[in-house]
Parts: C-alpha cells; sequence; structure tokens
C-alpha cells in the first residue's frame, strides 16, 4: 500500500513534544532543590533572583511549588516571567491565572506570603520587559526565538 505525501503529518518539531517521564521527574527533582536553597536563604540562579511560587493545579487541585526568577517592581511588587521554553505557556502559568486567589511567594529564607497575580499588557508590560530585558539579556534572546509573548505578570502582596 502506498502513502501519498499528503497523508502524512509534518514532522514534529522540538517544542510540539511534551516531556517525557524522565524529563518530568529531573524537572521535579531540580525544582525540588532550588526551592531547598531558596527556604535555606540562597534565592539567586545564573545571577537571577529566584522565589519560590506556590499555585494550586487548575485540573488537579493539588499544591505546586515552583522556582521562578523574579524583578523588584517598586517596594512591594516582583515581576516574573512566563518564558518556560517551547512553543506553549508553562503549566505553573495556566495555575496562577485559572486559581490566582491562591496564589503566594517565599522569598529566601521567608515564611510564603499571599500575592494577587496581574499580567501586564500594553505599555505597562512595554515598560516592565525593557527592564527585564536590561537587567538579563539572555531572556530577551530567549524571547527573540519564540512564536509567542512571553506573559510578564505582576505579583503584588495582599
Amino acid at each position: 500500500m502506498d502513502i501519498k505525501s499528503t497523508d502524512r503529518r509534518p514532522p514534529m518539531t522540538q517544542a510540539d513534544r511534551k516531556p517525557g517521564a524522565f524529563s518530568r521527574w529531573m524537572q521535579h527533582r531540580m525544582n525540588a532543590r532550588m526551592n531547598r536553597k531558596i527556604r535555606r536563604g540562597r534565592g539567586t540562579f545564573m545571577s537571577m533572583d529566584v522565589l519560590v511560587l506556590h499555585t494550586v493545579g487548575r485540573q488537579s487541585g493539588q499544591p505546586r511549588e515552583t522556582p521562578v526568577a523574579w524583578f523588584a517592581d517598586g517596594e512591594d511588587a516582583r515581576l516574573i516571567v512566563a518564558s518556560g521554553g517551547g512553543s506553549r505557556h508553562p503549566d505553573w502559568y495556566a495555575n496562577l491565572m485559572a486559581r490566582s486567589d491562591q496564589a503566594a511567594i517565599e522569598l529566601p529564607g521567608r515564611d510564603a506570603m499571599p500575592v494577587t497575580p496581574q499580567r501586564l499588557d500594553g505599555a505597562d508590560r512595554e515598560q516592565a520587559w525593557q527592564r527585564i530585558a536590561a537587567a538579563q539579556p539572555r531572556i530577551a534572546k530567549y524571547q527573540s526565538k519564540s512564536d509567542r509573548e512571553y506573559p510578564v505578570i505582576r505579583l503584588t502582596p495582599r
């Protein structure tokens, strides 16, 4: 039986693939290790400040903890970027937006504090993005290689 070229699906790119079991296991281990470091007061990774983001799974309802780079925004607020690589937003971003009333952050050596997330758009996003890109040019480089615009989220203590 001949398969016509029109019957074939286009080849999947690396960005289209979901991570396999081993990759998810490794990510879980790396996140847990980074979370421990943050809790011990050492909250930097690759010269970026890192916090523990607490979210609740939008489908499972289970608590989630993810280390995320952050950038100062005024005295109390923090900015985070939903980069995560690939062609879709990271799971933590979807959880954060779906259950925003249950979000919290842990800064190095401190207890968790509830926050209100706000996705920035328009001029607010552009101003925040310029500050982030100036502080960490590698993030701007990642953005330039992506087909999607990375969301920038302001986290304000409640």
